[in-house]
């Protein structure tokens, strides 16, 4: 009997027991992993391509090889082109175009046989030769760019060298300082170039000195046999090392092979001990009379896929659009400064060749939404002067209210 009552009341307590218990929850607990057990390793980074490599630079390179720039070249042109506009807006402002004027300050009579060139005394191109303009020429034309919004001014003069040039050398400096105190970059292409004339252009404030390289070294002999690619190069390294801006380019439409050429040009100032500060890329003006004159038009893709390597090769550099810009349709200019392209050459003349004249570029420029570029080098700016800053053209018409005096 006691046994019999144990059990019931073992049963209602197991019973009362049964009937508080929560019910289980159905959410299962994770194992914790021991900080013994080994861990699985995420899988290594790729390697990237020379092509992503450009696109996510964060400085400039100097090792390229002409297999590295003709990989980036050969990139399908729509990608490319947009590669290159992003690296552009990494190391540029968007939408900013530097403005350059040239003057052809001495013309023809030149003793070289450049092909492409209609100041080559070797030629019948009925150019007439003419002495070195006056100083007070010259800067009076200066003055006339800087009001229409130019802050480059590049005086051009046909010589083969400046050897024995000892006056027109002295004109010179008196034109670079004028052109500097009016507070715009001052730039000169005289040929060929020593060390010394070289300090001594920099000593009146040159800001850049312009020296093309023309196209490869290896097409280089049929376009040019009276000077050398290494005295070219010679000539760069000589107005580097006085501390002047190289501006050296070149120029598309020479008979060269684009695949080739167009990155062995590169190639060459892309390894240079520093970038070039600008790159014109020039498109050939055939002139009549010259050996180049019949030459096929350079294809737009060459051109868009010359300025968009350059632009990923060589990204703090200026790719200026220079002779024969003229010839291109706006939206073909367009396309070259989505490209990379961020200058150009404005006014009356580009030496001997037609330029897109002040009011066409502020009207093509006003549609797009793009405005002049201000330099470093270009903030010297006399009192009492406007200062033409970078906005839009219609604004630019006015003086500043601003006349304070600042230094580069």
């Amino acid at each position: 009997m006691d046994s019999i009552q144990l059990s019931r009341g073992a049963a209602r307590i197991a019973v009362r027991q049964l009937t508080h218990t929560r019910p289980y929850s159905i959410v299962h607990d994770v194992p914790r992993v021991s900080s013994t057990m080994p861990h699985t390793k995420p899988p290594p980074p790729q390697p990237q391509s020379t092509f992503e490599r450009a696109v996510n630079a964060t400085d400039a390179r100097f090792d390229w090889t002409k297999e590295e720039i003709s990989s980036v070249y050969q990139t399908p042109l729509m990608e490319l082109a947009y590669a290159a506009s992003t690296v552009h807006r990494k190391f540029h402002k968007p939408g900013a175009i530097q403005l350059c004027t040239l003057m052809n300050i001495k013309t023809g009579g030149c003793t070289e046989d450049c092909s492409y060139c209609a100041q080559s005394s070797r030629y019948k191109t009925n150019l007439i030769a003419t002495k070195l303009s006056t100083v007070d020429s010259v800067l009076e034309a200066a003055r006339t760019a800087k009001e229409n919004g130019s802050n480059r001014f590049c005086m051009g003069a046909a010589w083969r060298d400046m050897q024995g040039r000892t006056r027109g050398m002295k004109n010179i400096v008196q034109m670079v300082k004028g052109v500097r105190a009016m507070g715009m970059e001052a730039c000169v292409t005289l040929g060929m170039l020593d060390k010394e004339q070289a300090r001594e252009l920099k000593e009146a404030g040159l800001t850049a000195y312009n020296h093309n390289l023309d196209t490869s070294r290896e097409h280089y002999p049929n376009v040019i046999s009276t000077r050398s690619y290494d005295e070219r190069l010679q000539t760069i390294e000589n107005v580097r090392e006085a501390g002047i801006h190289v501006c050296s380019g070149g120029i598309l439409g020479l008979g060269e092979v684009p695949q080739t050429d167009h990155v062995g040009l590169i190639h060459s100032l892309a390894t240079l001990p520093a970038h070039p500060e600008s790159f014109p890329v020039n498109k050939l003006v055939p002139i009549k009379g010259t050996p180049m004159y019949g030459q096929e038009p350079t294809k737009l893709e060459d051109i868009v896929r010359c300025i968009a390597t350059a632009r990923l090769v060589m990204p703090k550099t200026i790719i200026r659009l220079a002779a024969g810009r003229i010839s291109m349709p706006e939206s073909e200019q367009m396309l070259c400064f989505m490209a990379g392209a961020n200058a150009v050459f404005t006014g009356e003349k580009m030496l001997t060749t037609d330029c897109n004249g002040w009011e066409e570029d502020k009207a093509m420029m006003d549609r797009w939404g793009l405005r002049p570029m201000e330099t470093e080098a270009s903030r010297v700016v006399v009192k009492d002067e406007p200062k033409f800053a970078a906005q839009s053209f219609h604004s630019m018409r006015q003086p500043s209210t601003d006349d304070s005096v600042t230094t580069a």
